[in-house]
């Protein structure tokens, strides 16, 4: 979920500083990169300082991250079991397949 928000972030900054042209709708005027960097310093330290505002959020916060991880370690631990996992034919058995017997 962070990835998520931080990708949403840096890809609105960008797309603040591409140049695109025109005033806006009803000619506004658009924001530029300072205001926008500003305005996200702002706002990292505004979140920055809402653990000390509100702790508990930050106790969940702090639970969900380390189940998050717990889950992606337990799915790549199960990941690579399946890739390091030997299939049934190995170089010491037998395989027996649907051919006809030879006639002797």
């Amino acid at each position: 979920m962070g990835f998520i928000i931080r990708s949403v972030f840096w890809l609105s900054l960008v797309l603040l500083l591409v140049p695109i042209g025109g005033n806006g709708a009803h000619n506004e005027d658009m924001v530029g990169p300072l205001d926008a960097f500003f305005a996200a310093r702002g706002a990292v330290s505004d979140l920055a300082g809402m653990c000390d505002r509100k702790p508990d959020v930050c106790e969940v916060g702090k639970s969900v991250i380390h189940t998050i991880g717990m889950r992606a370690r337990e799915g790549a631990r199960m990941a690579m079991a399946a890739i390091e996992e030997k299939g049934p034919v190995g170089a010491d058995s037998e395989l027996t397949t649907g051919s006809v017997p030879a006639n002797e």
